[in-house]
């Protein structure tokens, strides 16, 4: 369909092969696949005014001749928010925030674009599934003040950007992607063509304007953005704000960020007037840890430069059924396929005919290999029911053939524990661990995973290691 000189026209390609067509086929003439026609915008050619407002074509220069300043960033007032974005707010980034539905992706925009009036200048709300009315209900709940915010509610994202050459705002945020369109597409709003399209043109808009632009994403029910993966390469940074409905923390997650690391996260806590940042998150999540209990046992995993204790906790029963049950919640399932494997293999632990239950607490997801030996040791505590020192964290990798691996940080995580109180560590033994030093902790050096689990639930004091004393070679 042909849309006038300079405004383009759309056509149907096939995502298997490439076909084109100007019409729409639900299976692909060409190589037959079904349903695999999405609608695409082609621009039409610029005119000549269109070439002349647009400003002159951009040049090959030597790397040599890019200037390498430093961005200004926009800073935040909320810290947690800055850290995951690598140090604040880039000019002209476009940021990709997605969540499961009623996380709190809306509240925390909305509160980050309420604070950046006062560091930026005035913001742009686009409203696409609200109306303005119920956006100030919820401003009204979190005390939101609103001063030099604007709530747009439209759909139409040509009408959003015509308003916001015109407000010329600091910061753009639209929600959601799914639900604004582009006129030009016949294809409703949430298809592929759609979202795609209006990605592109948010990205031309933020790089043209130097304008920040935040937009929210559904996610599917594997938790992923919802529309074609192209989207998250389009982005310069890509958020998750994870965590349960009926849980209070969130945990907020980079997974691509073109500006700063991806290994930071920033943990945050829903209360009536909105998502509160925890400065302190090992003391949050270990708040409501009960001392002294079988199958409860402390890590410290390593979030970006953030040592962060958490407690994992286990339970083992016989199973009711032939096929016992393997059930995480915020670990990898198959990595506690093979710490079964090895602690019956290597360990003498053999839990085949017995339900195994392991649980992150406080609703974070931990990816890190860092704390296998908590989860394993949690484990054997649960079945031997002997409880695990409340002192005591337990930092390590476990193998194949059942030997501990040193990890990343391991003094930083260390003082990270000693700072909360805690007088005693398993940790890996090996050639150059002798330089660690905390003096307020003991440590316990293990070679295997056999000799950590006796050592972690028995603690014979032989063996024990004097604080700051070298690791046997």
């Amino acid at each position: 369909m042909t849309r006038g000189r300079g405004r383009g026209r759309t056509i149907w390609v096939c995502q298997q092969c490439g076909f084109e067509s100007p019409g729409y086929y639900g299976r692909c003439p060409s190589c037959d696949t079904w349903g695999s026609m999405v609608e695409t915008f082609l621009p039409g050619k610029p005119s000549g005014s269109q070439r002349a407002s647009s400003g002159a074509a951009a040049r090959p220069r030597p790397l040599t001749e890019v200037s390498s300043a430093a961005e200004t960033r926009h800073q935040i007032a909320i810290g947690e928010l800055n850290r995951v974005l690598g140090g604040g707010l880039v000019p002209g980034s476009l940021v990709l925030l997605g969540g499961d539905p009623g996380i709190g992706k809306s509240t925390l925009l909305l509160q980050a674009a309420d604070a950046l009036t006062t560091s930026a200048g005035s913001v742009l709300y686009v409203a696409a599934e609200e109306s303005a009315e119920q956006v100030k209900l919820r401003a009204d709940r979190i005390g939101v003040s609103g001063h030099g915010l604007f709530i747009l509610p439209e759909t139409s994202l040509d009408a959003a950007l015509e308003a916001a050459e015109e407000l010329r705002p600091a910061v753009l945020v639209v929600d959601s992607i799914q639900t604004v369109y582009v006129e030009a597409l016949e294809s409703s709003p949430g298809s592929i063509s759609q979202v795609r399209e209006c990605t592109s043109r948010l990205m031309q808009y933020a790089k043209r304007a130097r304008v920040p632009v935040f937009i929210v994403g559904h996610v599917t029910k594997e938790g992923v953005i919802a529309g074609p993966r192209v989207v998250e390469h389009m982005v310069d940074a890509v958020l998750y704000l994870e965590g349960e409905r009926f849980q209070q923390y969130r945990i907020l997650r980079a997974v691509k960020n073109r500006f700063g690391s991806t290994d930071e996260v920033g943990v945050f806590e829903m209360v009536e007037a909105g998502l509160r940042e925890i400065l302190n998150p090992s003391e949050a999540f270990l708040g409501e840890r009960a001392r002294n209990t079988p199958g409860s046992a402390v890590v410290v995993t390593l979030e970006g430069t953030r040592p962060i204790l958490i407690e994992v906790q286990a339970l083992t029963s016989p199973a009711g059924y032939s096929m016992p049950r393997r059930t995480v919640t915020g670990f990898d399932v198959n990595r506690l396929q093979m710490l079964l494997a090895v602690l019956g293999k290597r360990a003498g632990v053999r839990l085949g005919d017995h339900d195994v239950f392991v649980n992150i607490t406080g609703g974070l997801r931990v990816a890190e290999p860092a704390i296998d030996l908590g989860v394993a040791v949690a484990i054997v505590s649960s079945a031997r029911d002997v409880p695990v020192d409340a002192e005591t964290v337990l930092i390590g990798e476990v193998g194949l053939s059942g030997e501990l691996r040193s990890v990343s940080g391991l003094e930083r995580r260390l003082q990270e524990a000693a700072r909360l109180g805690f007088r005693r560590a398993v940790v890996p033994q090996r050639r150059g661990n002798g330089s660690v030093s905390v003096p307020s902790i003991e440590l316990v050096w293990t070679r295997t995973i056999a000799e950590a689990v006796e050592r972690s639930l028995s603690a014979p004091m032989s063996a024990r290691t004097p604080a700051g004393e070298p690791a046997p070679e």
